[in-house]
């Protein structure tokens, strides 16, 4: 083990300071507008169904609890992808199983419109989540390799946050609405595989498997005090590297044992479960609520639903900013502590405008997603299991909260009203609050300034795990 102390013969104390290669930046704003433009459309498309469940169920006549199984499953199968999807990476390579997902979600997105029924669907959603659930974990891995220390919150943040309320929470409510009204919902979901194909065609030409010169530190500066395991102690010296080629690659069993060693990656696992309920219960019925319990017309629904997505820009970037900033554990609980409040906003808000406003206030909490999905768990584990870990968060999260949050709170809905799922999902951010409690600080900037505050005979600085091999 060492600590950074004893390492800054070697690199400099702030990667952010040092000059960089203008190569490098500049691939990394590309990576970035390449991968916002893809994580974006991958919302549009999930967001899709939530839009136009009022124009589904005029044809299919959905309950509350068909809607929730609707959003579940896409969930259910996202998380299944996210599981599996480090592994098939490291077989083929990120760039490629990254295209071939973005194709597919957008052949089975247009396939929904084709379907004549609940059951077919049904089918094509399921098919969609397991091509959708690969792209974050493969994007976000990319981007932090790709990514300057001082830039890493942010442009997880764009990358997560902000690209899936621009495209997923903006556009998606007025694009596809006006579709709808204008000529059917299955159009809506038909034109969505034209943008998908465009955007599968820029990644291939522009993103590379790896970037052109590393940014990152060789292991994860805020490695957590938990990572003593017997890899972590052994002294640096003594690393075989000349052997490692010659030792079988771990098992996945192996892997997930060495990430889920982590108390970090334990505790985001949990709270990805019940954020994603916060989510995907408020962004599933209140469309719905909006119209039946408020009586808003389709156009004024449409409205309100994209103050979210204004809502979903602004802290979806703004929050992992200030995280580098104030530290990762303290903005997480200060603005979940915010994002409760929002579902109880619709039900006890009836002016549109004025709700409109509130929302954009208390909607913060998809800027905490990148914290607990990407970026706490970026700066926990060495690199050789980043991808694993991304997979492991989101797709424990998206199995519990995005497949389970849904179907409960459709069946709460149906015997209790819509008002129990709003109570849900505010339930579902309260619980993230009391999780948070427990982490880890992890952010570079907060670490170094703890360090230089304890000084050298008091220095509390978190272990780094030694990785020289690449």
């Amino acid at each position: 083990m060492t600590r950074p102390s004893s390492r800054s013969g070697a690199a400099p104390p702030d990667p952010a300071a040092a000059p960089g290669d203008a190569g490098a930046r500049r691939y990394e704003h590309r990576l970035l507008l390449v991968l916002f433009a893809a994580f974006g459309f991958v919302f549009f498309d999930r967001q899709a169904l939530t839009f136009l469940a009022p124009f589904i169920s005029d044809d299919f006549h959905l309950s509350h609890t068909a809607l929730g199984v609707l959003s579940g499953v896409l969930a259910l199968t996202w998380a299944l992808s996210g599981l599996v999807c480090g592994r098939l990476a490291d077989r083929y390579g990120r760039r490629p199983v990254l295209i071939a997902a973005v194709v597919l979600f957008s052949c089975f997105s247009a396939a929904g419109g084709l379907m004549t029924g609940f059951a077919g669907l049904l089918i094509a959603r399921a098919l969609m989540g397991l091509a959708e659930g690969a792209v974050l974990p493969l994007a976000q891995s990319l981007m932090v390799e790709a990514s300057r220390e001082h830039r890493r919150g942010l442009n997880m943040g764009l990358l997560q946050g902000s690209s899936a309320g621009l495209l997923g929470g903006i556009v998606a409510p007025l694009v596809v609405v006006w579709i709808a009204e204008h000529h059917s919902w299955r159009t809506a979901f038909l034109v969505t595989i034209v943008p998908g194909l465009l955007i599968a065609v820029w990644i291939a030409r522009s993103v590379r498997e790896h970037p052109p010169a590393p940014v990152l530190p060789a292991a994860p500066e805020a490695t957590a005090p938990e990572a003593t395991a017997p890899e972590a102690t052994a002294p640096e010296a003594t690393a075989p590297e000349a052997t490692a080629p010659e030792e079988a690659a771990p098992s996945l069993r192996e892997v997930l044992r060495e990430v889920l060693a982590h108390r970090n990656i334990v505790l985001c696992a949990l709270a990805a479960c019940c954020y994603l309920t916060w989510f995907t219960v408020i962004i599933t019925f209140t469309p719905t609520y909006l119209e039946d319990e408020k009586g808003f017309s389709s156009g004024t629904m449409s409205h309100v639903m994209t103050c979210f997505g204004v809502a979903w820009v602004l802290w979806g970037f703004l929050t992992p900013a200030v995280s580098d900033r104030i530290g990762r554990r303290g903005a997480l609980i200060a603005f979940t502590v915010v994002a409760a409040l929002c579902p109880l906003a619709v039900v006890y808000v009836d002016d549109p405008v004025l709700l409109g406003g509130v929302v954009v206030l208390t909607y913060t909490g998809l800027g905490c997603f990148t914290l607990i999905m990407a970026t706490i768990p970026a700066e926990t584990v060495p690199r050789r299991t980043l991808t694993v870990a991304l997979g492991l968060v989101m797709g424990v999260g998206e199995l519990a909260g995005g497949f389970l949050g849904p179907l409960v709170a459709g069946l709460a809905s149906d015997v209790w009203g819509l008002d129990a799922a709003m109570y849900i999902s505010s339930g579902g951010a309260v619980a993230v609050v009391l999780l948070a409690l427990g982490l880890r600080e992890t952010a570079p900037a907060v670490l170094r300034r703890r360090a230089a505050g304890a000084g050298p005979a008091h220095d509390t600085t978190p272990v780094t795990i030694s990785e020289s091999a690449p």
